[in-house]
């Protein structure tokens, strides 16, 4: 499987869906229009609708990679760039959505359309509604056991106050023990239960430059920071755009509370394709599911990339749900697999002595 692979299962119903509209001319769809699709997914029914005018937008950089080997145009709208047609799949987050409506409704050239697509089974109705709300009017149909829904509002009828309350949803904001996420985020409004266990067992003789896969908003780098003081610098690895920034003001936070000055950097990357440096370290809660499936070969392939990029004397500490199958791929890159603790459904694994 290639790393691509672990994330290719795209929402292939609701992309039908979405173009359903245009299949029964509810809306009308010109070669030449300008459209900007918000998190859009790669899948079939956009490689055949798609046109050269079409800008797709994806903070995930492995759905963002899938849309350009697509050959679709990927990248952000200037913030004061409009189109005629925006196109929508929203997240199952409701705050998250929200303020995905509200920039959609941003990017809408006076007399444009919001078109949207949700699966019923994620919160469909409510997408709806939240749609109504902002514009005042909402059209809908269900096709493939998804809503699609859409609105041309006229300036009067969208709702300028809520429009920038939904705007700021989406902000970075402080959540619990100062850190600071945003919605939509891995465990977004709290500290991660497993985290937080791998946190308490990181030795304190950690030293020289560590790595922290699949960082999130960076709960785990700043417990390194705080817990290790022989650590030098620290770089944060992940897939998901939307946490660099709160990951940032986390990791500056961390570094002010110890006192000391490290060489930290926070990188958009997908960590199953490898890493570019050599560690003395890595720290890891690595994901396991896609949607609400259990894909292991996901965390299978961080281990593999940490044995990959650890120095020879260097060290991986893990965290997982106990039923995890992990020991096997850890026994054959490494040498020595101790079991740090297993508590609350979860195990702490350390791994180091690298087998090349």
């Amino acid at each position: 499987m290639t790393a691509a692979g672990f994330f290719a299962a795209a929402p292939e119903a609701a992309l039908a869906a979405l173009f359903v509209p245009f299949e029964s001319s509810e809306l009308q769809l010109q070669a030449d229009d300008r459209v900007l699709f918000l998190r859009a997914r790669a899948g079939v029914r956009l490689r055949e609708m798609a046109q050269p005018g079409w800008l797709c937008e994806q903070s995930f950089m492995p759905f963002a990679d899938e849309l350009g080997r697509n050959g679709l145009r990927v990248g952000e709208p200037a913030a004061d760039e409009v189109f005629p047609l925006v196109l929508v799949l929203p997240p199952r987050q409701r705050d998250e959505a929200r303020a995905l409506f509200a920039r959609a409704l941003r990017h809408t050239a006076p007399g444009g359309t919001v078109l949207a697509s949700m699966p019923n089974a994620e919160g469909a109705k409510s997408g709806e509604a939240d749609l109504a709300k902002l514009t005042g009017t909402v059209q809908h149909l269900s096709k493939h056991k998804c809503r699609v829904f859409w609105s041309t509002p006229n300036a009067t009828g969208i709702d300028q106050t809520l429009l920038g309350e939904w705007l700021a949803l989406d902000a970075p904001r402080v959540i619990v023990d100062g850190y600071v996420s945003r919605p939509g985020l891995f465990a977004w409004d709290r500290i991660d239960r497993a985290s937080a266990l791998l946190a308490t067992h990181l030795p304190d003789d950690l030293h020289g430059r560590v790595a922290d896969l699949g960082a999130g908003y960076g709960y785990l780098a700043s417990q390194v920071i705080a817990r290790c003081p022989n650590v030098a610098a620290i770089d944060l690895y992940e897939a998901e755009a939307r946490a660099l920034e709160p990951a940032r003001i986390n990791l500056v936070k961390a570094q002010h509370a110890s006192g000391r000055e490290l060489a930290v950097s926070v990188h958009w990357h997908d960590v199953t394709r490898g890493l570019p440096q050599r560690y003395d370290a890595i720290v890891s809660n690595p994901p396991f599911h896609q949607g609400r499936a259990d894909l292991p070969a996901l965390g299978q392939a961080f281990i593999n990339s940490a044995a990959d990029a650890l120095q020879p004397s260097g060290r991986l500490f893990i965290v997982a749900n106990r039923h995890l199958p992990y020991e096997a791929i850890l026994t054959a890159r490494f040498r020595e697999v101790r079991s740090v603790v297993v508590q609350e459904g979860f195990k702490v694994i350390e791994a180091s002595g690298v087998q090349q």
